[in-house]
Order: C-alpha cells, then structure tokens, then sequence
C-alpha cells in the first residue's frame, strides 16, 4: 500500500456509537504493537485498556474523529475543547489532541496525517489559540512527525506519572 493510495482514500468525519467497540480496539492494538516492538518495556494495564475501550465517554467531551478506508475504520483521534473534562491542555484557549492511532496493517501509510489535518482544522473552526498534545518520552519518531508539522517542545505542559509513565508536552500555535 502506497502513502499516497491508503492516505487518499480515507474519509474523515466523526466517529459514531456504532464505531465505539472498533476505534477502543483500534487503539489497543495500535499502541502495544508500537510499544511492544519499539519500548517493550512498555506495559499497558487492564485499567488502560478499559479507559481506551470507553469512547463513549469520550464521545460526550470531546470530538473523536476516524479514518474511513474502504467502508473500514481505519484511524482514529481525538480532540477535546478548551475547558472539557479529561482535556490535559496546559495553556488558556488551547485544545488538547489526543489518541492519534492507526490500524496496525496501516502503519507507515501516512494515514496520520489526514486525521492530523482535519483535527487540526477543527481546531481552527474553534477559534482556539492553540493545539497541545503530550507524547510518551522516547518514542522519537512520534516526535519528529509532530516537529514536522510545527509543534514545539514545551516543558512546561509536561505531566510526570512516574514511575509509570512521563509525558512530554508539545504545542502548535494557531495564533499570535
């Protein structure tokens, strides 16, 4: 599968009830696969699982946006508003974007970045000054794709769960 083929083929738009069970399975495959074969120190409890598994809950706070690849759910991400529960933005009028996965048969396809796009899109209708998201520490490539697309380190949005996990913050500026 061609970047171009799998990337132009999605459509994007707003996660369903019916699409609930698929995207929370979409997420737990898309991230012990990563982690297993790039951080395998990584362990994702029972109780992780389960808040991944609970996208109706996120349904209700947030926008939870999927790829759609021929009929399939293929990609998924979230955006959560200013002020929303659950949201970890750090900064006043920024959203927080979260859950950025793809199908494990879609890695590499560049299918991230339409979801990137149209979450980012969004953000923009919102009016918001700003798009933060936190990423595992050590998982560089997650990181250069972000850079990429102008987010910049900002340690002051960090949130330290050790010695479980150890986020880094990263902020793309909409305005000013």
């Amino acid at each position: 599968m061609s970047d171009t083929s799998v990337a132009g083929r999605a459509i994007i738009r707003e996660a369903r009830p019916e699409d609930d069970v698929t995207i929370g399975e979409l997420l737990i495959e898309a991230y012990v696969t990563q982690y297993a074969r790039k951080m395998p120190e990584v362990v994702y409890t029972e109780e992780r699982k389960r808040a991944l598994r609970d996208v109706a809950s996120k349904r209700a706070v947030a926008t939870v946006l999927v790829a759609e690849v021929d009929g399939e759910v293929a990609g998924t991400v979230s955006l959560f508003p200013p002020g929303a529960p659950g949201s970890e933005a750090w900064t006043p009028r920024s959203v927080d974007l979260r859950h950025l996965a793809t199908a494990v048969r879609y890695h590499g396809t560049g299918l991230g970045r339409p979801l990137l796009d149209a979450a980012e899109g969004l953000a923009r209708q919102w009016g918001v000054d700003a798009v933060g998201l936190h990423v595992r520490r050590g998982v560089h490539g997650v990181v250069s794709m972000y850079q990429r697309r102008g987010y910049v380190r900002t340690p002051e949005g960090d949130l330290d769960y050790l010695p479980l996990v150890y986020l880094e913050a990263f902020l793309l500026r909409l305005k000013g």
